[in-house]
C-alpha cells in the first residue's frame, strides 16, 4: 500500500501539470500522511518537511552544479566551443560523411568540458546543423546524430549527473567521474560507427582536405579548449582539487581564456551568462531539495525493502537484476526528465543494489548513461527537443533521426550489463595510477 501512495501521489500530481519539484513534495506530504495515519511516524510534523527541504540543497558537492554550468556557458560565449569544431573538421571532415564524424569528435570533446547534455546540443547544433544542410546532409539525421552525440556529457566527466547521483546515492563523486571515461568514449564510438553505416548511401560530397601545417595551426588555436578537460581530471587524479572544486576552476578558466585569449567573451555578456546559469542551477537545487523530502520518506516507509522483495526472484543473479533495472530505468525515462529520474530513483534502488552486491559506481555509472539516453526519447525528450528548435523539425522527424543512434547507446549499455569489467576494470586501473 505505502508504494501505491507513493506512485499515485506522485503521478496525479505530475498529471494535472504539477511542476516536477512540486509534484515531489505532494508526494512527500501524501507519505508522510499515510505514515502518520499508520502509526510508523507519531505525526504529521510539517517541520521535518522544512528541515529536510533545507538540508536537501545544503549539500557541498552541490556546489559543483552552478560553476561547471557556468563554465559551459563561458565556454560556448568564449570561443570554446568553435574552436573544438574547427579542429574537428580539420582533422576527419574530408572523410565520406565527415561532418558527421565532426559532429562525434566535437560531442565528445565538449561533453569533457562542460557536463551539460543541454548545453553541448545547443552550442553544437548551432554550429554543426547549418554546416550539415548546406553540405547536403539530411537534416533529420543530422539532427538525430547531434542529439545522441549531445547525451554523452552526463557520462563522461565533468557530468552534473554523476554529481546529482553522488549526493543522492552517497558514492564518491571522484570515482564516478572517473569510471564514467570508457563508456562516454563507447558512446561516441558507437555513434561514429552507425553513422558510418547509415551515411554510406548519402551522396554528400566530402569537405577538402587540409593541409598538414593548417591542421596543426587551427589545433594551435583550440589547444587552450582542450587543455581544460585534461586539467579537470588530471587534477582530481592528482588530489589537486575535489569534483567541487574542478568546477571553480572550470568556470575560472574558461573565463580567462575565452575573455582575456580569444577575446570573445565581452565584459557586458557576463551578467547574461551568470544569470542563465544562475537559472539553470535554482532549477537542479530545487528538484535535489524537494526530491531529498521524498528520499527520507521513502526511507523510514522502507520502500526500498517493498522493492528488493518486488524483485526477490532476481537478487541471486546480478546480471539478470542489471537487465530488470536497466529496462525499468528506459521506461521511466521516456515520461520524465533526467533529473527527476535520478532523484526519485535512486534512494528506491540503491539500498537493492547493495543488498545484492552490486559495485555501487558501476551501478552509478549505468543508471546515469540509462537516463542520458532518456533525454532521446519522446514524449519528453528534452535533448530531442532542443535539436528541434534549432534544426526547425518535428519531433517525429527528430527521432526518425536519431533512433539508429539510440539503438547503438541501448547497444552500449547491454554490452556493459553483460560484461562490468568494461567499467570496473579501467576504474581500478585509474585508482591505482
Amino acid at each position: 500500500m505505502t508504494v501505491s501512495i507513493f506512485v499515485f501521489s506522485l503521478l496525479a500530481a505530475m498529471a494535472i501539470g504539477m511542476p516536477i519539484a512540486y509534484a515531489l513534495l505532494v508526494c512527500g506530504v501524501s507519505l508522510m500522511g499515510w505514515l502518520a495515519f499508520t502509526g510508523v511516524l507519531p505525526a504529521f510534523d510539517s517541520q521535518i518537511i522544512a528541515q529536510r527541504f533545507v538540508d536537501g540543497a545544503d549539500n557541498f558537492p552541490l556546489l559543483a552544479v552552478p560553476f561547471f554550468l557556468l563554465a559551459g556557458e563561458f565556454m560556448n560565449a568564449g570561443g570554446l566551443s568553435r574552436r573544438i569544431v574547427q579542429m574537428a573538421v580539420a582533422w576527419v571532415g574530408h572523410f565520406r560523411g565527415g561532418l558527421g564524424y565532426v559532429a562525434v569528435v566535437a560531442a565528445v570533446i565538449m561533453a569533457a568540458i562542460s557536463g551539460s547534455a543541454v548545453a553541448d546540443t545547443a552550442a553544437l547544433a548551432a554550429l554543426m546543423i547549418p554546416m550539415m544542410n548546406r553540405a547536403g546532409y539530411d537534416t533529420k539525421r543530422s539532427a538525430g546524430l547531434i542529439a545522441a552525440g549531445g547525451i554523452i556529457a552526463p557520462v563522461i566527466p565533468p557530468s552534473i549527473g554523476l554529481i546529482v547521483f553522488g549526493v543522492a546515492a552517497n558514492v564518491s563523486i571522484t570515482k564516478l567521474f572517473l569510471a564514467g571515461i570508457v563508456p562516454g568514449i563507447l558512446m561516441g564510438l558507437a555513434i561514429g560507427i552507425t553513422w558510418w553505416v547509415v551515411a554510406r548511401r548519402d551522396n554528400v560530397a566530402a569537405a577538402p582536405r587540409v593541409s598538414w601545417g593548417e591542421r596543426l595551426k587551427v589545433t594551435g588555436r583550440g589547444s587552450l579548449a582542450l587543455f581544460l578537460p585534461v586539467l579537470i581530471i588530471g587534477g582530481m587524479k592528482l588530489g589537486l582539487f575535489t569534483p567541487t572544486e574542478a568546477a571553480v576552476v572550470a568556470a575560472v578558466y574558461a573565463l580567462v581564456v575565452g575573455m582575456f585569449v580569444y577575446g570573445e567573451l565581452k565584459l557586458s555578456m557576463l551578467y547574461r551568462l551568470t544569470l542563465a546559469a544562475g537559472k539553470t542551477t535554482a532549477v537542479v537545487m530545487f528538484l535535489v531539495a524537494a526530491a531529498m523530502v521524498s528520499a527520507w520518506l521513502i526511507t523510514v516507509a522502507d520502500i526500498p525493502g517493498e522493492v528488493a522483495r518486488l524483485l526477490a526472484p532476481f537478487m541471486d543473479n546480478r546480471l539478470l537484476l542489471m537487465l530488470v533495472i536497466m529496462v525499468l530505468v528506459v521506461v521511466v525515462g521516456t515520461a520524465l526528465d533526467f533529473t527527476p529520474t535520478v532523484l526519485i530513483l535512486t534512494p528506491v534502488l540503491m539500498p537493492v543494489v547493495l543488498k545484492a552486491g552490486i559495485d555501487p559506481v558501476y551501478f552509478g555509472v549505468m543508471f546515469i548513461l540509462n537516463n542520458a539516453i532518456g533525454l532521446i526519447t519522446p514524449p519528453v525528450g528534452t535533448v530531442l527537443n532542443v535539436v528541434c528548435g534549432v534544426s526547425r523539425i518535428t519531433m517525429d522527424d527528430a527521432f526518425k533521426g536519431v533512433l539508429p543512434f539510440f539503438i547503438a547507446h541501448l547497444l552500449v549499455l547491454f554490452l556493459m550489463v553483460l560484461f562490468p569489467q568494461i567499467v570496473t576494470v579501467p576504474l581500478s586501473w585509474w585508482m591505482a595510477r
